[in-house]
């Protein structure tokens, strides 16, 4: 599976919407950024080509109301046609997107207009923003603000509305995303996002209680010095070792091989460990050949089990009966058609989007020497997602490992992409994903064994506290004893 890394953004501003909510006024003036070079038929077709190769393509579409997709696409073909920016015009489309509730499915602003997007630039301010316990929190911000803005304040209000209300119609509407928390993190780090000049007022509430109110305006911020001690880059791949003889392995991507032959090259200081802790916590996938290649090591026997594989089969001729058919007819057949119960159901099936080819689904035997049999645990967050879940399939039901954590991003499967017009692409999820016992995780995440939520204190203070990190040593140590 690709990785990927999805473009989204969010803004508005509820003081100043035009009626159908797609075009941001400043003052009197459009940000000087914002360009309408698509003529309003290239609008047009790239909103109904989207729609078009969704209906064909989309392999969750039966979990979506017709009603509500297609009232959507009605509502977008009237906003496109009043949108004055190909900037409200592709926020249209990614709004339509979002009706599907799927993370491998998205609509990318052309580079353009991306770069000219601003999240956490305010001029004198630099705010970053994050999500913890159901609020919105400063979780850095630049040296010269901080005794303005400290870190750990509360974003209350955001242009007189109270934020989750604010999130609720300007900023999650515009979001694909499986799971709700994916959804609650995207909305929090994007919930100013917006283009140069957007004006923004905030009320804060400090972590002593003190109410503010800033008026931020996107513009380069001209202090790059952060308050809070941030989190070096980190490399792919690290190891280290922790107190009793715990080993700590952090596989921070499977996009790249050398994340295999570094972990290779550490097995034989890993067959000394008395237990290890696998970190693919922020892991958003890759290659699910390089996830085999290290899941292997764990395994008890040669023998691995993958997620299994569905793509709609879609049939015109069967598509066309079942149009014919109710879902009685699925109950007792259609006798007067000479159609029995079983053929009836497959074509209303057919009709409905609900037939699927299965690819083939095999055990997978990679053989290796060593095995690491030592209690193990698996550390997983809301952004371990595609082959990284990939990698805690082929390690379900091993007896020795635990996951522990929050579930998984709950996104994965095979894009197909498509042009749009204005040189960009959109995605469409195709492939269907569910583990070995075809339970589904996408739009769920893959279950922890051991739930352990983020704290605030971890959000605020990521170098100094890991509360996830530390239930999965208390683990080992127990299981040690």
């Amino acid at each position: 599976m690709p990785a990927e890394i999805i473009r989204n953004k969010i803004k508005m501003m509820s003081i100043k919407l035009f009626a159908l909510a797609v075009m941001v006024v400043f003052g009197n003036n459009l940000y000087s950024q914002v360009t309408n070079t698509l003529s309003l038929d290239e609008k047009i077709y790239g909103l109904s080509k989207f729609w078009s190769d969704v209906n064909y393509n989309f392999v969750y579409m039966y979990k979506i109301d017709p009603s509500v997709w297609n009232g959507a696409y009605q509502e977008a073909i009237t906003n496109v046609q009043h949108v004055q920016s190909d900037y409200a015009y592709f926020r249209e489309l990614q709004k339509l997107c979002a009706v599907l509730k799927d993370g491998h499915t998205q609509v990318y602003f052309p580079e353009s207009i991306q770069q000219e997007i601003m999240t956490t630039n305010f001029g004198e301010y630099r705010i970053f923003l994050g999500s913890a316990e159901g609020k919105v929190y400063v979780v850095n911000v630049n040296k010269s603000k901080e005794k303005e803005i400290p870190i750990g304040s509360e974003v209350i209000k955001v242009d007189g509305l109270a934020t989750g209300i604010y999130q609720e119609q300007f900023v999650k509407p515009y979001i694909a995303t499986s799971t709700q928390t994916d959804l609650n993190n995207k909305a929090a780090y994007h919930l100013l996002s917006g283009l140069i000049g957007q004006e923004y007022t905030i009320d804060f509430k400090t972590p002593k209680g003190e109410i503010k109110q800033v008026r931020l305006t996107h513009a380069k911020a001209a202090d790059e010095a952060l308050a809070a001690e941030t989190v070096a880059v980190p490399a792919i791949f690290e190891m280290k070792w922790l107190e009793n003889d715990i080993a700590y392995v952090a596989i921070r991507t499977f996009a790249d091989a050398e994340v295999v032959r570094s972990f290779e090259s550490k097995l034989p200081e890993l067959q000394k460990a008395r237990s290890i802790i696998i970190d693919i916590r922020n892991n958003s996938g890759g290659s699910g050949k390089n996830a085999l290649n290290i899941a292997k090591y764990f395994v008890q026997q040669d023998t691995l089990y993958g997620a299994k594989n569905f793509s709609r089969k879609i049939i015109p001729t069967d598509r066309a009966i079942g149009s014919f058919l109710t879902p009685q007819d699925t109950i007792h057949g259609k006798t007067e058609w000479g159609i029995s119960k079983v053929d009836a159901t497959s074509y209303y099936k057919a009709y409905s989007g609900t037939t699927f080819h299965a690819f083939d689904y095999n055990p997978i035997v990679a053989r290796t020497v060593i095995k690491l049999e030592v209690p193990t645990v698996l550390l997983s967050n809301s952004y371990t997602a595609s082959a990284a879940e990939d990698f805690l399939i082929y390690l379900y039901n091993q007896n020795h490992i635990k996951r522990v954590g929050e579930h998984t991003n709950g996104s994965t499967g095979q894009p197909l992409q498509i042009d749009l017009p204005g040189h960009t692409t959109a995605w469409i999820c195709t492939k269907k994903v569910t583990l070995p016992n075809d339970e589904e995780f996408v739009g769920i995440g893959i279950k922890p064994d051991l739930l352990v939520e983020q704290q605030l204190d971890d959000v605020l203070y990521p170098a100094k506290n890991d509360s996830q990190l530390d239930r999965a040593i208390q683990y080992l140590q127990d299981a040690n004893q």
